[in-house]
């Protein structure tokens, strides 16, 4: 079984418990609407859109565009300007440091590593994404559309004969490094602005904005 699919039925036996209402709060979405929207994602991991054929560029319906549209959708509902700008210079930071990181890492896999590159990039991706974004909203978008925007210049290259090769945006369906990373980065938002308010004292009383 694979991490990202494991990570999908942990969060979903969260949200079924009730455990991560607060979680679902911040992406302005009901228990029912948030399982509904993972059994897609898991149904529609198998569905690939072809974009380009030469070069190849693909979109997985489960592992890029159900995300894709739910980074919309929270950006959408966003309480503030402010909150929208810093969601969106948090996404291109974030792109930045994955393509940095994947060029210092260029040498990793190759099947001698304990662990698959796509997930060292996706963990990058899912803590970078919270430490820029800081907020569960902007930390979810981030993750999820930094890891896209990086695999969009990677297409760009291809597409002006800088590299060779092809991509597949959320290729790997459920398990692929767009959800694992969108997925972390809001555990990690959540998980830590949780302590960071039971060490205050409880909540801020600012309505749940962040």
């Amino acid at each position: 079984m694979t991490i990202g699919t494991i990570l999908l039925m942990i969060t979903g036996l969260l949200i079924y418990l009730g455990v991560a209402h607060r979680v679902l709060d911040r992406l302005y979405l009901t228990d029912t609407v948030a399982i509904i929207i993972i059994a897609l994602m898991i149904i529609g991991s198998f569905f690939d859109l072809t974009i380009s054929r030469n070069p190849l560029l693909t979109v997985n319906i489960g592992g890029a565009l159900i995300p894709l549209l739910l980074s919309i959708y929270v950006f959408i509902k966003a309480d503030s300007n402010r909150e929208r700008i810093r969601t969106i210079i948090a996404v291109i930071l974030t792109a930045a440091a994955i393509y940095v990181i994947s060029i210092l890492l260029k040498d990793f896999g190759h099947g001698r590593d304990i662990i698959d590159p796509m997930y060292i990039f996706a963990i990058s991706g899912g803590v970078i994404a919270y430490l820029l974004g800081r907020s569960r909203r902007a930390s979810f978008i981030a993750g999820t559309l930094g890891f896209l925007l990086y695999n969009l210049f990677i297409f760009y290259r291809a597409l002006t004969g800088d590299i060779k090769g092809e991509v597949r945006l959320g290729g790997a369906g459920v398990y692929d490094s767009i959800v694992i990373s969108g997925i972390l980065a809001l555990l990690l938002a959540e998980l830590l602005g949780e302590s960071l308010e039971r060490l205050s004292g409880g909540p801020s009383g600012r309505g749940g904005e962040e």
